[in-house]
């Protein structure tokens, strides 16, 4: 009978240590469930890639998508490169040729005008149907979109300047300060279309090499950023913070 009792004591232990594993091994895998959930967001933040101006959509969204975001990145090759060659076209007679842009509009116009009045009073005597002339009549949506749009923009270009003429964005004042100096420099040589003509360039050459090549950009301006960003706080410390500035007040209105 002891050594029945012994035998079932040894059984009950072996069978008490398996379960207490089992526990232990269940506590630890739930725990480490828990630390690659607690770990796996941050590993997440980690491996996100860096991005040209915390962009987070792609480059077609960027632009807005739809036909102009087609026409900006070569979607549609006919298109895009007949917009070029009219802009081209443009530039050169006004640039080149010096064409002035009232001249240019009427002559134009008095071509057009010519041509459709000729071509409906001579329809009779040559047997055909005079030209159908479409009625154009500018949708008030369209405009009102345009307009309350411009609105919203200028509306937030002078609430900035107000804020850095206030004395509030030192960091703003600068990047403006910078942008129109850089501008008054280009100003000085070119004049306004070719700058226009540039700019209209650049905005069908940019993007789509940036989104040919955007790993290597993106990569690059991390790099170019952390440097500023550095070269900026040394700056701030030997120069920014060396500035006397008066005690702010906060002014309260009952």
């Amino acid at each position: 009978m002891a050594d029945h009792a012994g035998e079932h004591e040894s059984v009950v232990e072996s069978v008490m240590e398996k379960i207490n594993d089992k526990l232990h091994a269940h506590d630890s895998s739930s725990s480490d469930s828990e630390n690659e959930e607690k770990i796996s967001p941050v590993d997440a933040v980690k491996s996100k890639i860096y991005r040209l101006f915390g962009r987070e959509r792609p480059v077609h969204k960027v632009l807005g998508g739809g036909k102009p975001a087609d026409i900006f990145l070569w979607r549609d090759k006919k298109i895009t490169a007949g917009v070029l060659g009219f802009a081209t076209a443009i530039w050169v007679l006004f640039e080149l040729l010096e064409y002035h842009l009232l001249t240019l509009v009427c002559h134009i116009l008095i071509l057009a005008l010519a041509v459709l009045f000729l071509w409906s009073n001579a329809s009779t005597f040559i047997n055909k149907s005079p030209p159908q002339i479409p009625e154009v009549i500018l949708p008030k949506d369209i405009v009102l979109g345009v307009a309350a749009a411009l609105r919203i923009e200028i509306n937030r270009a002078l609430e900035i300047l107000r804020d850095i003429a206030s004395g509030k964005e030192l960091k703003k004042f600068l990047v403006v300060i910078s942008g129109l100096w850089v501008l008054s420099i280009l100003g000085n040589c070119w004049n306004f279309l070719t700058l226009f003509y540039i700019c209209f360039v650049l905005l069908h050459t940019v993007p789509v090499l940036y989104e040919k090549y955007e790993d290597q950009v993106d990569a690059f301006a991390e790099k170019a950023e952390a440097e500023i960003k550095k070269q900026y706080a040394v700056f701030n410390v030997k120069v920014l913070s060396k500035i006397p500035r008066g005690p702010l007040k906060d002014k309260k209105f009952l």
